[in-house]
This record gives C-alpha cells, sequence and structure tokens, in this order.
C-alpha cells in the first residue's frame, strides 16, 4: 500500500504541482490567459508577457458579459488584445474556441497562461484543437486552492485522457 501511495504522491507532484513543460521561446503569436482560480496572478503573468512583446496578441477567457462588451485585460502597446467566453465554459470550450481564433488570425504557436495544477490538462486540450506548438506559462495557485485543485485535476483530467480523447 505505501508504494502506491508513494506512486501517487509522485505522479500528482509530476503531473500537477511542478509539470514538466517545454520553455516559452522569446516570441509566440498570441498569449491566452485561461479562466480558473487564482486570475489575478494570471492576469499579471499574461500582461506581463505581453509587456515583454512576447506575442503580438493577448487573449483572454473571460465572463459572457466581459467578452461581450469587450472587458477584458488592458489595452498594451502593439499588441492586440481581445476576449472570449467558451461555450461550454470548461478547458475543453476553451480549447475549441482557440483553435477556432488561431485559425481566424493565422496564429502558428501561443502560450497558454494558467496555474501549475491545470497545465498538463490545459496543454493536453488545447494541443488538440490547435496544431502549432503550444506552451505553458504557470502563475501562482494561492495555497488554499490547491486542496480542492488537486483532487479535481485528478479527475477532469481522467476525464480528459479516457472520455473526452478528441478536440
Amino acid at each position: 500500500m505505501s508504494i502506491a501511495i508513494i506512486g501517487f504522491l509522485g505522479l500528482t507532484a509530476r503531473y500537477f504541482v511542478w509539470p514538466s513543460l517545454p520553455a516559452v521561446p522569446p516570441h509566440i503569436d498570441a498569449i491566452v490567459e485561461l479562466a480558473g482560480p487564482g486570475d489575478g496572478d494570471r492576469d499579471r503573468l499574461a500582461v506581463q508577457l505581453a509587456q515583454q512583446r512576447r506575442a503580438d496578441y493577448l487573449v483572454q477567457s473571460t465572463l459572457q458579459s466581459d467578452a461581450e462588451s469587450g472587458r477584458c485585460l488592458p489595452p498594451q502597446a502593439g499588441v492586440v488584445v481581445l476576449c472570449f467566453h467558451p461555450d461550454p465554459e470548461t478547458t475543453k470550450g476553451e480549447a475549441e474556441s482557440i483553435g477556432r481564433m488561431a485559425r481566424q488570425y493565422g496564429w502558428h504557436s501561443i502560450v497558454i497562461v494558467t496555474t501549475a495544477d491545470h497545465a498538463w490538462r490545459a496543454r493536453l486540450r488545447v494541443t488538440r484543437c490547435f496544431p502549432g506548438p503550444v506552451y505553458v506559462a504557470t502563475s501562482h495557485l494561492p495555497p488554499l486552492y490547491w486542496f480542492r485543485q488537486i483532487p479535481y485535476q485528478w479527475a477532469a483530467s481522467a476525464k480528459a485522457v479516457f472520455v473526452q480523447k478528441y478536440c
């Protein structure tokens, strides 16, 4: 039993606490901030990447009302800021929206901004809908969220791997 627990903790650490992610190159076509817990830190990281001129587009997954009104991330010099509301309101819905926007705007590479617990599953979902390189930049997740997010990410990842296998 202790081997199973150690294995479970090792997989949790590998996929949800310290995921192994490729380094983000100096320039990609779009920075896409996904919705979820810790969104204030996600906002800061996405804007920071845009201010470094890492991409031509800064995109945020947001509420229906904010997407319709264009209220999302603040304007950035030399960067097109877009916001969208995914349907369905899930990572799968965000991935589908990213695939459509990539075709519309001609993106060939993107970085998604999310938290470490969500990084592996988000990248999996987005690579199913977007044919180019997908990088991930992770922001801070407040400590109290970890207790909820780890079980949630296990369940959602199992669904992504075994049930919803396509874009």
